[in-house]
């Protein structure tokens, strides 16, 4: 259902944009006129007829080997010899609308391919502004070195950020240059989480989540959007939505666990793998993802939540970013309270699955801990556990600006 939404979602784009282009003379898009493709001895030569200049930028993903050619919104009206084919060790090519105001072309080959060179040529005789692409062999390890780099550069681009002065937002975008952070307390109404006496996770969490928000807001650098700021149940699956739908930068999930072994305290951050690091990691997974159950719906046989041809992509670099936050979490949280044994751990997690949000879940305590349980009571230590967190989120975003600068 989630790709039929979105499907129905791009064609009420669509829709949207012919009626506005209907009712006033505004320029027409960009278009692509033509495709073609030439087999040399030393490259492959892949071009694309532009009816004006635009920007582009080239990306590489394995497994299958593609070569991914982002553009601003544009029309294909192709010919018919401009339709996919092979053409040595290309297999093929697919075009159209990626989102609201990008296009993409995708390179399907057999073995990996290079970017020797691209640039846009500008108009000779008959011909307009030309889009080349020169494709060259090279090997797996090269082309995994490539594709990790582009894939960090195209990261940076796509991140928000300020409007131009003077142009117009993006389709789902607004002017506000805050970053959105969308907090996770964990569990509530019909599932209250780890027990620990007489007390709650669920209230513990929201208590924390609360302090954190406050503090973010504060600063005037964040949006915060709450994934729910009430005793209710949220479903795992929804709480996803609800960061994919806010546009979110980072998604933060808060919880306490409680265990049988009770001197254990401390706090933990996990990020999301499919093999957990360690069998706790893996059983405290395992309870968390039950929780749907709880209200009737079991989504362990539910679909990828993206089949696009970037979820790959989008999943790699969300688990690089999450990784990167967890590393600050860890780093800033050690001055505040202590740390588990190996304090960065990884679980399959439900609730850390957007595939394009950077996600972490921070395991604040313990419950079944008297101290713990009283630290996660006390107010000021909610005030220094907010603030801890809110430095890691500063660190993040400092630490991207200055690895893309």
């Amino acid at each position: 259902m989630a790709v039929v939404g979105r499907i129905l979602a791009v064609f009420a784009v669509a829709a949207c944009l012919a009626a506005t282009m209907l009712a006033s003379p505004a320029r027409a898009a960009p278009g692509v006129t033509d495709l073609r493709v030439g087999l040399h001895p030393d490259k492959v030569r892949f071009v694309l007829d532009l009816s004006d200049r635009i920007d582009f930028f080239i990306f590489q993903l394995p497994d299958p080997y593609r070569v991914v050619i982002d553009l601003p919104q544009v029309s294909f009206d192709l010919p018919e010899d401009g339709h996919s084919r092979r053409v040595g060790a290309i297999t093929g090519w697919r075009y159209g609308l990626f989102e609201p105001g990008t296009s993409r072309v995708v390179i399907d080959a057999s073995s990996p391919m290079a970017v020797k060179s691209s640039f846009i040529l500008p108009p000779s005789g008959s011909n307009g502004h030309r889009l080349v692409v020169d494709l060259v062999t090279t090997d797996r390890d090269s082309f995994l070195a490539s594709s990790n780099e582009s894939v960090a550069k195209r990261v940076a681009l796509r991140a928000p950020s300020i409007e131009a002065p003077g142009a117009a937002p993006a389709p789902g975008r607004n002017l506000d240059p805050r970053r959105v952070i969308v907090i996770d307390p964990g569990h509530g109404g019909v599932d209250p989480g780890a027990l620990g006496h007489s007390d709650h996770e669920k209230d513990i969490v929201l208590a924390a989540a609360r302090t954190l928000a406050r503090r973010l807001e504060q600063t005037g650098r964040y949006k915060v959007v709450m994934t729910r700021d009430r005793d209710v149940f949220v479903r795992l699956r929804d709480r996803i939505a609800i960061a994919r739908k806010a546009g979110a930068d980072l998604f933060m999930s808060l919880h306490a666990d409680s265990i049988d072994d009770k001197s254990l305290r401390g706090l933990s951050v996990y990020t999301l793998s499919e093999t957990a690091s360690d069998d706790e990691a893996a059983a405290l997974a395992a309870s968390e993802n039950k929780v749907d159950i709880i209200a009737g719906i079991d989504l362990s046989d539910q679909a990828p939540e993206v089949t696009d041809i970037l979820i790959d992509l989008a999943q790699r670099r969300t688990k690089n970013l999450s990784a990167r936050l967890a590393a600050y979490v860890v780093q800033e949280m050690s001055d505040v309270t202590p740390l588990l044994k190996r304090p960065h751990r990884f679980a399959g997690f439900a609730v850390l699955k957007a595939p394009d949000v950077p996600s972490v879940l921070v395991e604040l305590g313990f419950l079944s801990n008297s101290t713990d349980l009283k630290n996660l009571h006390s107010a000021p230590f909610r005030d220094k556990i907010a603030e801890g967190l809110a430095r890691a989120v500063d660190g993040y975003f400092q630490g991207m600006q200055a690895a893309f600068r």
